[in-house]
């Protein structure tokens, strides 16, 4: 193995995840986190926690963001630019859209860093085991000094092409999925409650055919037993993402009413109280919250 020194910018599910698996694979691995306590905890793991973006990057060959959203990332790696030097490989992995991709690849051009657009496909349980799956677009000339970073974090690549953006655009379709699946699994079983119908008989009824899937299974019975803590994939992010797809398809003169309409269920769900939660609390959006006593 190749050892790289890798600086995390972001560590919170994924992003925690991801500098976790580094470590194990022998990198140098420093981490920033703009709450420093949820980058604590990787030092026992061997990283470096850093006080600022800057601190973090500093010496380090490869980058490897994991934020929230663009505006997160532009703003992180802004702060980073007296740490960065030139020639330094940027992993841009956040889920930051089209609208954002412009300002990132500017900022990456200004420094006079390698711009790799690698989004990653997967959720809490695959990132903690890296068994990710990364989309990468990107120069094929940094494969041999990015190989080893992805295949610490993840056990599956995509090569999508050189120009960046078209990673990102892969992942958005990925995610259009991914959410259409999670509000059908949540409204199905909220019908049946509401219809007295017995969820098990539901799922008696399609076993082994083709609209019976492992996913639906698993995000039934995290709703049916309250296991929406720690989230695969929160609610509250859910809602963004949703929101960057539905922005991309208009942008593409796509209509995707669908997805509207599941960004507001998720916003529901987080004014009821859920936001922290696993996205399948999506299920909640079908009832009307509680009346505040008093």
């Amino acid at each position: 193995m190749t050892r790289r020194s890798v600086a995390v910018l972001g560590t919170g599910i994924m992003g925690a995840a991801m500098a976790r698996n580094l470590c194990r694979a022998g990198h140098d691995v420093r981490v920033w986190n703009r709450t420093r306590a949820k980058a604590e905890p990787l030092a026992a793991d061997g990283a470096r926690v850093a006080e600022n973006p800057a601190d973090a990057v500093a010496g380090a060959d490869t980058v490897l963001t994991m934020l929230y959203d663009g505006p997160a990332t532009l703003d992180a790696m802004r702060a980073a630019a007296d740490g960065l030097a030139e020639g330094t490989v940027w992993l841009q992995s956040t889920t930051a859209g089209t609208d954002s991709l412009p300002l990132l690849l500017d900022l990456a051009r200004e420094r006079g860093l390698t711009f790799v657009d690698a989004p990653v496909l997967g959720t809490r349980a695959p990132a903690e085991a890296g068994e990710l799956t990364t989309l990468i677009a990107g120069p094929t000339e940094v494969w041999e000094r990015i190989e080893p970073v992805l295949d610490a974090v993840g056990s599956r690549i995509v090569w999508v092409g050189e120009r960046p953006g078209q990673a990102t655009r892969l992942k958005l379709v990925c995610n259009t999925w991914v959410l259409a699946v999670t509000h059908g699994a949540a409204e199905t079983l909220a019908l049946a409650e509401g219809l007295g119908v017995n969820f098990d008989q539901f799922l008696d009824a399609i076993a082994g055919g083709s609209l019976d899937m492992g996913y639906l299974r698993a995000k039934s019975t995290a709703v049916r037993t309250r296991s929406l803590t720690p989230p695969s994939f929160a609610v509250d992010t859910a809602e963004k993402d949703a929101r960057l797809i539905v922005a991309a398809g208009q942008e593409a003169g796509v209509l995707l009413d669908a997805t509207a309409a599941g960004a507001e269920r998720f916003r529901r769900a987080a004014a009821q109280g859920h936001a922290a939660e696993d996205m399948a609390a999506s299920y909640f959006a079908s009832f009307e919250p509680p009346a505040a006593e008093g």
